[in-house]
């Protein structure tokens, strides 16, 4: 259970299309709520560091096909993180846009220790989030 919480989260903090707060909230019943939580945050935020690598040292391949980001959502996510930021970081849990944010970091070559920083905070909140509202709401 706890592997596969890791896994999730990671997998939803990088490109890929996965959505850990449904793991987390199938696990919460039978697992320790810290521990899920530290998982989620710490495999979430690995995922989004996956991304900013990409977009530190892949972003000279963007006009191939098999690039992640099409050109008009990655000006957008430029757009924003230059308008905000590095706080904007805060916001990399946010559906849609995180993915580019945290891609865009990269590209923006962020301080990596500050990029884990504020990822992880937005990241563990978010997650804090849920795990209060399950155990509110049942």
């Amino acid at each position: 259970m706890y592997f596969l919480m890791f896994i999730s989260a990671l997998g939803a903090g990088s490109l890929l299309p996965f959505y850990s707060e449904v793991a987390l909230v199938t696990f919460l019943d039978d697992g320790n709520p810290m521990l899920l939580w530290l998982l989620a945050t710490v495999g979430n935020t690995l995922g989004a560091a996956l991304n900013w690598g990409i977009g530190r040292y892949l972003i000279h391949f963007e006009n191939r096909s098999w690039f992640p980001f099409k050109p008009e959502k990655l000006h957008r996510a430029q757009h924003w993180f230059q308008r905000y930021g590095v706080w904007s970081l805060l916001l990399a849990w946010v559906p849609v846009v995180g993915d580019p944010l945290t891609f865009v970091a990269g590209v923006m070559r962020v301080n990596l220790g500050l990029f884990l920083l504020l990822t992880a905070i937005g990241k563990g909140l978010r997650y804090l989030v849920v795990i209060v509202l399950y155990f509110n709401l049942i």
